[in-house]
């Protein structure tokens, strides 16, 4: 039998305002490191990382309404005070709504491919909204970036490549949730580990 989930108020975060910059210390009752998941998913990293780091406040993004809610059932389950989710589209969200330099990290993992040519300029991690990561980034900051997808990660290492000045390469940290054998801890990448897919990571700094 399919349990139910539940929809958990203190977990979600509602937009009264679209548009209106976020007040981050007031949204979480506390100042603190800000981490954004572009994409959570069902929350499987949300709640491993949120766990293991309670100093940090996290926002997770995710458009897919059968995903928001298991995330939302399941970091509400589990309780935790430093995870807010929202159910919109990323891109606008944080142009409109997040304050410039106001992040600490963006994780990035297993976004949507869009694997079709006529499709590629879907894809979220292009120039423009590269652009939008960088300015609400604090200096030092960071992007977490993993994917499956070749032909994707070519393209990503494209553009990042064009904002040497501003960003520097570093190396990838695992999330608190990679068993062995795994580098993010994602459903989807336990999915293609199974496939034998190869996973392709990166990580960059905001140069001050």
């Amino acid at each position: 039998m399919r349990r139910e989930l539940k929809e958990y108020a203190d977990v979600v975060l509602l937009l009264e305002n679209p548009g209106e910059k976020i007040d981050f210390a007031r949204l979480f009752g506390r100042s603190g490191p800000v981490h954004i998941e572009i994409g959570s998913g069902k929350g499987t990293f949300l709640v491993a990382q949120a766990r293991a780091q309670p100093e940090v406040n996290f926002l997770g993004i995710e458009w897919a309404r059968k995903f928001y809610r298991h995330a939302v059932d399941r970091i509400g389950r589990w309780d935790l005070s430093n995870v807010r989710l929202l159910r919109t589209e990323a891109a606008t969200f944080l142009r409109d709504s997040v304050p410039p330099e106001s992040v600490d990290c963006f994780h990035v993992y297993f976004p949507d491919p869009w694997p079709k040519k006529r499709h590629h300029k879907r894809r979220f991690l292009q120039s423009e909204n590269l652009e939008v990561l960088l300015g609400r980034l604090k200096p030092g900051g960071e992007i977490r970036i993993a994917t499956d997808h070749a032909d994707y990660f070519a393209q990503i290492r494209a553009v990042t490549s064009a904002y040497g000045a501003r960003l520097e390469e570093i190396g990838f940290e695992r999330p608190a949730g990679a068993r062995a054998g795994e580098i993010t801890g994602t459903n989807y990448e336990r999915k293609y580990v199974r496939q034998s897919r190869p996973i392709y990571t990166a990580a960059f700094r905001k140069q001050a």
